[in-house]
Order: C-alpha cells, then sequence, then structure tokens
C-alpha cells in the first residue's frame, strides 16, 4: 500500500498546490500574469512586485532574446544582474530564499532566461528587465496565503501560549478532544520536503493512528534536570561562511546525564539562534561561461565564452581577481566552430557573344551558388572574395575610321600679302558608327589654304615687318612677317632684289606660335552622300567633341554644335521622254480610268499615259 503525505499507510492524501497535505487548494491564492508592454527607452524597467510570504516563484522570459531579467530587494540590494553587471546563471540568495537563475544555451536554445523561488520570501522583491531589444512577454507567477491561513513560520518559532497574528495560541491539553483541534491544526500547517522549505528547529508530531494510546508524560522536575548545550550542527558550508545552531538536551542537574526531555520544562528551552562559521573564503575557481554562436553559419569559424575567476563567500559568488585562480589551469576562451560544410560557386554557361560588333563591349555568364546537397542558394551563402566573373569586357576590334575636321580659322596668317588659314585634322577610330564609312585612308584633308589681306607696303634694307596675327585663337598656328631687301635714300627707302642681299644673314619670315589651350572644340566629318538624287533627300555626318589632347570631351558649347543632319537635292525629279513610248490615240485617258493598262494591247497602244500612272502609284507607295 502507499503512504499518504500524512504519513499513514493506505491513505490517499496529497499535498495541493498550497503545500497542505489533504488540502483543497482554497487556503492560497495564484497570482500569475504576463508582462507585455512595448518598452522605448533602454535600461531597467520594473516587471512585477513579489510580496512578501510568497511560494513557487517562476519568472519566465517567453522566448530568447538579447534582454536580461534582474531582481532586486526593497531596501535598494541587488541580488541579480544589479548595476548593469550580468551575473552568471546559478543560485543567489534573496528575501529570505534561493533563486535559480537559469539562462538557456545561446546556440542551440530558443527559450528565454529564469527566475525559480521556492520561498517563502521574507520580504518585498522586485522584479526588473534589463530593456535592449523589443520585449518577447515576461510570464509571472507565484503563491501567496489566503487569508485565514496560518504561517508555518509563525506556528514552528512560536512559544506555547504566545499570541498567535494578535491571538493566543492553542492551550497544551492531553484530552482527546483537545488533540483533534491539534492533529487538524498541524494538517493545515503541515508542510512536504521539497515543497515549502522553511527553517524549523523541529518537526510537527505526526498522527498516531486511532488504536494507539499516547504515551503518557511523566511529570516534569524542573529542580533535578535543567537544558544544557551539547554541542552544535553541522556547519552549512564548508567554507565562505555557513551557519550552525546550538544543539541543547535535557540533563540530569548533578551528573549531567542525558534524559528524556520530557523531564525538563519545555518553555524553558532556549531558542537556538544561528550562528556564523566557516568563516574563511573558499578557493577560487574559473566560473565557465557559455560558448557564443559561432562567427560563421558554414565552413571554419570561432566562438568565444567568458571565463571569470569567482570565489563564494556568504552563499554568494562573487567576481575576484584573476590571480587569485592562478592555482588552476585557466580554459579556453575561443573555439573553433563549423556548423555546416559552405556552399560552392559554379558556373553555369559559356560566355555570351559581345555586346557590341565592333570596339569595346561586354559578355555574360551565369555563375550561381551551389549548396552541397546541389541546390541554388543566396549568394551570401558562399564567399563572395572567391566569386567568379559573371562579366567582362570584350574588344571586337577597331570600328569604322573617319576624318574629323575643324572649322578654318577666322584670321589669315599675314596681315598683307599672300598667308594661309588653318584648321585641325584627325582620323577617328575604336568607336561605333553607322556611318557606310570604309576608312581615312591616303585622302588627308587638307590643314591649310591660302589667303590675301591685299599689299604690303615697301621696308627698308632687310627689313622684318612685323609678325602677324596668330593663325589660330587657341592651339598650335603660325606667325609670317614680310622680309624685303630695301635701300635707304635721303628721306625714302629703295625696294632692291633680294639678291642684293644675299651675303647678309635673312631673318625669319614664319614661326610658330602658341596663345592658349583651345580647350574642347567641334570636329565633323565630311558629309555622307546625299541619300536620294531629287525630291528631297538627306545627308548625314558625325559629329565629336574633342579636347586638346584628341580625347572624347563634354566641354563644348551645345549651342555651337554643328549639324548632323541636313535635307540635300530638294530638286524635283525630270523624267526621261522616251521617243517609243508614245500614246498612238486622243482619248487615252479613258484607257486610264477604265484601268485597262494592264492588258498589254493598252500598255503598248497608250504607252505614255500608262507609264505616267505606274510612276505615280509607285511613287506614293514608296512614300506610305
Amino acid at each position: 500500500q502507499s503512504i499518504g503525505c500524512d504519513d499513514y499507510l493506505g491513505s490517499d492524501k496529497v499535498i495541493d498546490k498550497c503545500g497542505i497535505c489533504g488540502g483543497d487548494n482554497t487556503a492560497c491564492k495564484v497570482v500569475s500574469g504576463v508582462f507585455k508592454h512595448t518598452l522605448t527607452n533602454l535600461g531597467y524597467h520594473k516587471i512585477v512586485e513579489i510580496p512578501e510570504g510568497a511560494t513557487k516563484i517562476n519568472i519566465t522570459e517567453m522566448s530568447k532574446s538579447n534582454n536580461y531579467l534582474a531582481l532586486r530587494s526593497r531596501s535598494g540590494r541587488s541580488i541579480i544582474n544589479g548595476n548593469w553587471a550580468i551575473d552568471r546563471p546559478g543560485r543567489y540568495e534573496g528575501g529570505g530564499t534561493m533563486f535559480t537563475y537559469k539562462r538557456p544555451n545561446e546556440i542551440s536554445s530558443t527559450a528565454g532566461e529564469s527566475f525559480l523561488a521556492d520561498g517563502p520570501t521574507n520580504e518585498v522583491l522586485d522584479v526588473y528587465m534589463i530593456h535592449q531589444q523589443p520585449n518577447p512577454g515576461i510570464h509571472y507567477e507565484y503563491i501567496i496565503p489566503g487569508d485565514n491561513v496560518i504561517s508555518p513560520q509563525l506556528l514552528a518559532h512560536r512559544r506555547p501560549g504566545e499570541p498567535l497574528n494578535g491571538q493566543l495560541g492553542m492551550p497544551e491539553s492531553t484530552n482527546h478532544e483537545d488533540e483533534d483541534l491539534h492533529r487538524e491544526t498541524d494538517t493545515l500547517t503541515g508542510q512536504s520536503a521539497g515543497t515549502f522549505p522553511v527553517i524549523q528547529p523541529g518537526r510537527f508530531p505526526s498522527h498516531q493512528p486511532e488504536n494507539q494510546v499516547p504515551a503518557v508524560q511523566l511529570p516534569r522536575q524542573n529542580r533535578e534536570h535543567n537544558w544544557k548545550q551539547i554541542g552544535k550542527t553541522e556547519c552549512t558550508a564548508t567554507c565562505g561562511k555557513g551557519s550552525q545552531y546550538p544543539v541543547f538536551h535535557c540533563v540530569n542537574r548533578i551528573t549531567h546525564e542525558e534524559v528524556s526531555e520530557s523531564y525538563c520544562d519545555s518553555s524553558t528551552k532556549p531558542i537556538p539562534e544561528e550562528e556564523a562559521c566557516n568563516l574563511f573564503p573558499c578557493p577560487a575557481f574559473w566560473d565557465i561561461g557559455e560558448w557564443s554562436e559561432c562567427s560563421k553559419t558554414c565552413g571554419l569559424g570561432m566562438q568565444h565564452r567568458q571565463i571569470l575567476c569567482r570565489q563564494m563567500y556568504a552563499n554568494r559568488t562573487l567576481t575576484v581577481q584573476q590571480y587569485r585562480c592562478h592555482h588552476l589551469e585557466k580554459p579556453e576562451t575561443t573555439s573553433t566552430c563549423q556548423l555546416k560544410i559552405c556552399s560552392e560557386w559554379q558556373i553555369r554557361t559559356e560566355w555570351t557573344s559581345c555586346s557590341v560588333p565592333c570596339g569595346v563591349g561586354q559578355r555574360t555568364r551565369d555563375v550561381k551558388c551551389v549548396s552541397n546537397l546541389g541546390d541554388v542558394v543566396d549568394d551570401e551563402e558562399c564567399n563572395m572574395k572567391l566569386r567568379p566573373n559573371d562579366i567582362e569586357n570584350c574588344d571586337m576590334g577597331p570600328c569604322a575610321k573617319s576624318w574629323f575636321l575643324t572649322a578654318w580659322s577666322d584670321r589669315c596668317s599675314a596681315e598683307c600679302g599672300d598667308g594661309v588659314r588653318t584648321r585641325s585634322v584627325v582620323c577617328m577610330t575604336n568607336h561605333v558608327s553607322s556611318l557606310p564609312l570604309e576608312g581615312c585612308g591616303n585622302n588627308r584633308p587638307s590643314e591649310t589654304t591660302p589667303c590675301n589681306n591685299g599689299p604690303c607696303a615697301g621696308k627698308v634694307e632687310w627689313f622684318a615687318g612685323g609678325w602677324t596675327q596668330c593663325s589660330t585663337e587657341c592651339g598650335s598656328g603660325s606667325q609670317q612677317r614680310e622680309v624685303i631687301c630695301v635701300r635707304k635714300t635721303e628721306g625714302n627707302f629703295d625696294v632692291l632684289n633680294a639678291y642684293e642681299c644675299s651675303y647678309l644673314e635673312k631673318p625669319p619670315s614664319q614661326q610658330s606660335c602658341y596663345l592658349k589651350p583651345c580647350g574642347s572644340k567641334w570636329f565633323h566629318t565630311e558629309w555622307s552622300t546625299c541619300s536620294k538624287s531629287c525630291e528631297g533627300g538627306f545627308r548625314v555626318r558625325e559629329v565629336r567633341c574633342l579636347s586638346d589632347d584628341m580625347t572624347a570631351s563634354t566641354q563644348c558649347d551645345p549651342q555651337l554644335k554643328p549639324e548632323e543632319k541636313e535635307p540635300c537635292n530638294t530638286h524635283d525629279c525630270i523624267p526621261e521622254i522616251d521617243e517609243n513610248c508614245k500614246d498612238k490615240y486622243y482619248n487615252c485617258n479613258v484607257v486610264v480610268q477604265a484601268r485597262l493598262c494592264v492588258y498589254t494591247y493598252y500598255k503598248t497602244a497608250c504607252c505614255a499615259s500608262c507609264t505616267r500612272v505606274a510612276n505615280r502609284q509607285s511613287g506614293f507607295l514608296g512614300r506610305r
């Protein structure tokens, strides 16, 4: 047979949620809820208040987050995660009970952290959340006694006859009616091990079977016997400050021999008081934290963990200087990790053809990131530094070549006499052109053309006139001057033949000049052939903006850009007269109106009229 919570064989009594043997769950109240408030400011935010006397405390984060739970007493003492210092998971004493702080594995678990305690608490405690990211929700639950429940702590430590909650307790009695009342009270406040742990100096008297006669107490001999301390309980901790209590036994006053406690007056038995013991600190130890997540989702990565030197004192674990743990080998703080094999790059297609028929273009190919199972995945799964190129330039050779010319300079190289005007000429290659040009060839356009500003006046000896203006307003040009052989006479100069001055060094009559950089200028090709010989066609040329070094530029004035297309051959087409094609009848217009020109006879008899109609129709269709 099974044993009930009342220690009776065959009893079916069990502990209810209030911790009462055979109770009906009405002697206590369960307080629970979920804190789901949206928080905006970082830092500590109060979640719930745990009252004094609470048991079965459970504070749990509903899912993993970067937030932390914190616990503080109403007096302001930090118990867990106070002052922005995050404690390791473990057991922490506070409020008269022991709290278990859990933080699941950061890699494999999705559960949040939690505080658990059996209670009861002896003071009000406040639960906080250190807010760093959106609140996933905090579930809280604890049990508090009902209004008419007798506190097990008061019942365990009171003396017989002392008031209980402001009322007198039960007087000691030996009659059966009072014994039954005492048993009921004992059942109401009795406790099961591990359910409501309360520090008690002794146990409540257990029930006796109804057929068992209570033992008759011997008369007390207070004068012959007294209470004596014979020792102390074992220290609760081997180091780092524990606690112990004195042990009192009833002894003979004369012989000091231990006797039954019934010989001593129980009301005079001293109440054991807690004493500190083993105050020396415990040896320091390495507190090893959980491994962080792997730095890489695939391939070889790194993971880290926090290693702290800790020391236990007064049921609290404190962080100390690392030199205190030098007697121990320090665990590794970093380690390699590999969650899975990385994906790799695969080239799925060959290069496409070049995007242009000539000049420089581009070609492409298909490159995919493929997992070790052969599936196409996102590019981030592969090492981007090793990604093969999926686009590159391609050179299909030079395109059409053309002569590009500037306009003639406005100035003549000589102020008088013969001079020249200049222009720039360049052959452009490696560009895409739609013009029907086969190449620059050897027919380079002339860069100079003659000019004359009228006769010059006579000079003296080898007489060098002033230099003319530079043949160009910008860039490289040339200057001219008159050099003649003259003879000076009184008041006059006579011009001589050049051979008269041949023995003298003749000054130069031409030199190069450079006024300023031209910057960008418009260049253009020659006009193409007109698209039609009559009735209005068009011709085109290519226009480029080039800088001083003959490279493409965008600095030319758009308003000065030469035209790239213009009309040509706008005159009407003159039909050729065929002497062998004439109308043989005067009424050939009737043949045309009746649409008889499709027949060979009428086409010959009315040749001129039928031909005009055919040309008119072909021209109309061409314009459409």
